[in-house]
C-alpha cells in the first residue's frame, strides 16, 4: 500500500515531498556537527548520503511505511529543514517523529510549527492512535518542542546511542490521539 507524501501549508512553512534538488542544502544539514550532535548516527561525510535519503524518503512512501517532507519558509522558500513520520502501522495506528532543521532558525518555532502540521495531517489522514518520539536526554530544545505540541515524557532508554564514542540516554515521548488538540499551537506571529 503506497503513501502519498503530503504538501502542507502553515502560517510560515510549506511541507513538501523531497525533490533530487534537495540534495546539497540535505548534505549540507546532515554535515554540520552542531546539528547532528543529539543524533543517533553521525555526520555525513559524502554527498551521495543525501541521495540516497532522498531515495529512502520515496521508498517509505511506496512501502506505505511512512512520509518525509522538506520544509522551506513561506516568505522566500528558503530551505528549512525536514520532518517526518516513520514506522507507520495502520493496524497498530502507530507511527514515529522525527525532525532535523537548521541550527541558523532554531528557536523561532519552525519545529513545532512543521511537527503540528504533520501530526495533524496524520491523526486525519492516517487515522492514528500513538505517535512516538526520542530525544537525547542532552537536547533540551527538542524536549521543548515535543512538549508543546502535546506529547509527554514517558520514559528513559539507558545509554541507548553510541556516536562518536559517546554514550548517551534517549527521552521517549508519545502522544495519545485522545491527548492530541488540533488547535493547541497558533501560528507564530510573522
Amino acid at each position: 500500500m503506497t503513501l502519498a507524501t503530503p504538501t502542507l501549508h502553515t502560517a510560515r512553512l510549506r511541507l513538501r515531498p523531497f525533490s533530487d534538488a534537495d540534495a546539497d542544502r540535505l548534505y549540507t544539514l546532515h554535515g554540520s556537527a552542531h546539528v547532528m550532535r543529539y543524533w543517533d548516527s553521525p555526520t555525513w561525510d559524502e554527498p551521495a548520503r543525501a541521495d540516497r535519503f532522498i531515495a529512502r524518503c520515496q521508498e517509505l512512501a511506496d512501502e506505505g511505511t511512512g512520509a518525509r517532507v522538506a520544509i522551506d519558509r513561506a516568505s522566500d522558500g528558503a530551505f528549512v529543514g525536514w520532518c517526518g513520520l516513520t514506522a507507520w502501522n495502520p493496524v497498530y495506528r502507530s507511527a514515529s517523529l522525527g525532525y532535523c532543521l537548521d541550527d541558523a532558525l532554531w528557536g523561532n518555532g519552525y519545529a513545532t510549527e512543521a511537527a503540528h502540521a504533520l501530526l495533524r495531517w496524520a491523526f486525519d489522514t492516517l487515522d492514528l492512535n500513538r505517535v512516538q518520539a526520542e530525544a537525547d536526554t542532552r537536547n533540551a530544545g527538542s524536549a521543548r518542542v515535543l512538549e508543546k505540541i502535546g506529547f509527554v515524557r514517558e520514559g528513559t532508554l539507558r545509554e541507548d546511542c553510541v556516536v562518536n564514542g559517546e554514550v548517551s540516554d534517549s527521552w521517549v515521548y508519545g502522544l495519545i490521539r485522545r491527548e492530541w488538540k488540533p488547535s493547541a499551537v497558533p501560528p507564530r506571529a510573522l
